[in-house]
């Protein structure tokens, strides 16, 4: 009891030192507002170019400004490092790295393991430990605790060490609700380890919501990304149902969620992205085989999801055909390389999908993203060649078609109708303007 006592202490007294494993979309609010509430934070991350950019003032991240952090780092409150050696001086370790698929589709925990393993090597008495990460139930139980405790006898939980499972609910670029309003999910290993997690994020958000495991954590963020993935998944498919119909979808949703019941609104568009909804969902179809379950609706929300990129492609054919051009020659601006509107993240973005599959095609592509102006490097596709392309009037007549894959605020979609001679919209982006047989809806 005396140490859970001393932890408690520490945390309840904010002289816990907070690591924060994996300094990107997720731990970089963390690490904001954990010294925003008087807590130290050591930050670690594998890429040093990610380090020394926080350490002169600048971030990777466009709606985490890098002048905040060096204030931080300045006034002693945070020390983003690459040195995993260190890893013995926190008093509580987030993990927040990434858990990817792999290409057969299935759960790739190369990181969440590899981060286990650093914890591993300097877990000291005393250290609260949770993941983060986005994952399938029982991840923590099955693969962390394991690592943590393997080859010592005396690393048993609550005798000395702490484990919980907190699931990340970032939103990257949204400005209407910060980390700490979002409601936080707690679940520990043992009661303990529940209360000293909960305890930690008690200190810095407004609202933390105990559960009585993490399995239960880490199913309910499982949940929340298969509840939006099946809904856009259905999105998707009335698209394309109303499209044969010739009824516009955009419209009868807007009429739909005039109903003040039972009813919430899901947009279609031309692809999953982000680093959620089009990975998680799988987590759990993958783990639920192990039990015997085939999970249906997930498995068929994922096929309409992934086949949206070659629907878009394709209507872009038969767009272009209707001008009496095929798509190999042909010029294509690709509006938005980012995966949704406002922000500069690329994960699983559809847009870079789309790209190669019109080159693959034979058209000539060109993007326009102010948000990201040299192309980023992802772990499945390669257009670092590319660079955004000034939207101007020039650009709009030079090429034979437009096709608006992210909704950005700070397109002049006025500009683009009026000076383009065909756009495929598949955000509704252009839905404000005057209809036109150019503007053609995917």
């Amino acid at each position: 009891m005396a140490l859970f006592d001393d932890v408690l202490k520490k945390i309840t007294g904010k002289q816990a030192l907070v690591g924060v494993m994996g300094l990107g979309y997720v731990g970089l609010p963390l690490v904001r507002e954990f010294t925003a509430s008087g807590f130290r934070v050591l930050g670690f991350d594998i890429d040093e170019q990610k380090v020394r950019m926080l350490n002169s003032g600048k971030t990777y991240i466009r709606h985490l400004p890098g002048d905040h952090f060096q204030k931080l780092i300045k006034a002693k409150m945070f020390e983003p490092t690459a040195d995993f050696s260190r890893l013995d001086e926190p008093d509580a370790i987030l993990i927040c790295v990434p858990t990817p698929l792999n290409k057969m589709r299935e759960p790739d925990m190369t990181y969440v393991e590899s981060t286990a393993n650093a914890i591993s090597k300097c877990l000291r008495k005393g250290q609260v430990i949770v993941l983060e990460s986005t994952t399938y139930p029982f991840t923590t139980r099955e693969i962390v605790q394991p690592i943590l405790e393997a080859g010592d006898a005396k690393r048993k939980l609550d005798d000395y060490y702490f484990l919980g499972f907190s699931p990340e609910r970032e939103d990257p670029g949204r400005t209407d609700m910060t980390t700490k309003q979002i409601p936080k999910v707690v679940g520990g290993m043992t009661e303990k380890s529940g209360k000293l997690a909960t305890a930690l994020y008690g200190s810095v958000v407004d609202r933390v919501v105990p559960v009585s495991s993490c399995e239960v954590a880490e199913a309910a963020k499982i949940v929340e990304n298969v509840y939006r993935c099946i809904n856009i998944a259905l999105a998707n498919e009335l698209k394309m149902i109303f499209d044969k119909m010739d009824i516009d979808v955009w419209e009868v949703i807007e009429a739909a969620k005039t109903k003040p019941f039972g009813f919430q609104a899901f947009y279609p568009g031309p692809g999953l992205g982000g680093h959620c909804i089009p990975i998680d969902p799988f987590y759990l179809s993958w783990k639920a085989k192990e039990f015997g379950i085939s999970a249906k609706f997930i498995e068929l929300a994922g096929e309409i999801n992934t086949a949206m990129p070659e629907y878009v492609v394709n209507r872009v054919g038969e767009a272009l055909n209707e001008h009496g051009k095929p798509i190999k020659g042909s010029k294509v601006l690709v509006l938005g390389l980012a995966y949704k509107k406002d922000v500069d993240d690329v994960r699983e973005s559809p847009s870079v999908e789309l790209i190669e599959l019109l080159q693959h095609r034979g058209a000539k592509v060109c993007y326009h993203d102010t948000f990201i102006p040299v192309a980023k490097p992802m772990r499945e596709h390669n257009i670092t060649h590319m660079k955004s392309q000034p939207l101007t009037a020039e650009l709009l007549k030079s090429v034979d078609c437009v096709l608006i894959s992210t909704d950005h605020s700070n397109v002049d979609y006025a500009l683009v109708a009026k000076h383009a001679s065909l756009v495929v919209d598949t955000r509704n982006a252009c839905g404000k303007q005057p209809k036109s047989k150019k503007i053609v809806k995917a």
